[in-house]
């Protein structure tokens, strides 16, 4: 069985919609896909339909961006009941951060010489649930700026760079807490991939699992290896899921294609008994899984 557990539709900053996400997993042999758009549920329902119609399980699922200790984190949260009000809450503050910092990126693109409009961001965002940095860059790619998204992150977009802006995101530990109240569990996305110190640590993973962090996406492309390896140990050690993934954007990210890392059968089925518990706990009326093998 093939699960990839973390995709992203134009809902969010993929480049496919739902429906056309969900038909390429199936074309691509996988048995089992998961839809966790960035801090939105908004593409659950087409991916729902198309999943049907074309026989593949599906997780519906969220990718919630959060900070830790002053470091970013990303959360994946699947089977949350998304009309939570705590969740629900915390996701429109954070896709409204997303929104407002679009004319101040715009603002230091248009300092550096480059003919770049709001307008341009606007019409490549189209029915995503909010326009970011992403669609900043497919503008980019459309004025021929720059070749594709890659390059405009490295030269302007990411921290560091003459374009970047910061945003709000939301704390970490309360988003566990939101995931947890409607119903869902949480997994961390891709710890270590963006990052060379290896935070959040061991000790910070255990804090966090006692916290009722359910586990840790392990098989990830921007991991290497021997990094894969320990955060197994540690996933071993605590007792969390360990996960894998494509984090798949479509053609707005290069080498994640759909199915490139997968879940094991074994770590889906420990996850969705626990997100049972949880829904159980919360009582709150949750998604279900679809059509699983």
């Amino acid at each position: 069985m093939r699960i990839d557990l973390h995709t992203h539709s134009r809902a969010s900053d993929g480049t496919q919609s739902p429906d056309e996400l969900v038909r390429a997993a199936a074309a691509a042999g996988l048995d089992v896909v998961a839809l966790t758009d960035h801090d939105t549920a908004e593409g659950w329902a087409e991916a729902e339909r198309a999943a049907a119609d074309v026989g593949i399980g599906l997780v519906r699922g969220m990718e919630i961006s959060t900070r830790h200790e002053g470091q970013s984190v990303h959360l994946l949260a699947y089977l949350p009941d998304p009309t939570y009000p705590p969740l629900a809450e915390g996701l429109t503050r954070i896709l409204e951060g997303r929104v407002s910092r679009v004319p101040d990126v715009v603002a230091r693109l248009n300092a550096l010489g480059i003919e770049i409009t709001e307008a341009d961001v606007a019409a490549v965002s189209g029915d995503s649930a909010a326009s970011g940095r992403p669609h900043v860059a497919d503008a980019l790619v459309q004025r021929g700026v720059v070749g594709d998204r890659t390059e405009a992150f490295t030269r302007f977009l990411n921290p560091g760079r003459p374009a970047y802006v910061d945003r709000y995101a939301a704390p970490l530990t309360d988003m566990i807490d939101a995931v947890a109240g409607a119903g869902g569990v949480s997994v961390i996305a891709h710890p270590w991939g963006r990052r060379s110190d290896e935070r959040p640590d061991a000790a910070t993973l255990a804090a966090l699992a006692e916290r009722g962090l359910a586990g840790i996406e392990v098989d990830h492309q921007d991991h290497a290896p021997a990094a894969r390896e320990r955060l197994r140990a540690i996933a071993t050690d605590l007792g969390l899921v360990a996960t894998g993934s494509s984090d798949h954007h479509g053609t707005g990210k290069v080498d994640h294609d759909l199915g490139c890392h997968t879940t094991p059968p074994e770590q889906l089925h420990r996850l969705l008994e626990l997100a049972a518990a949880a829904a159980a706990r919360s009582g709150r009326a949750t998604p279900q899984p679809l059509l699983l093998p």
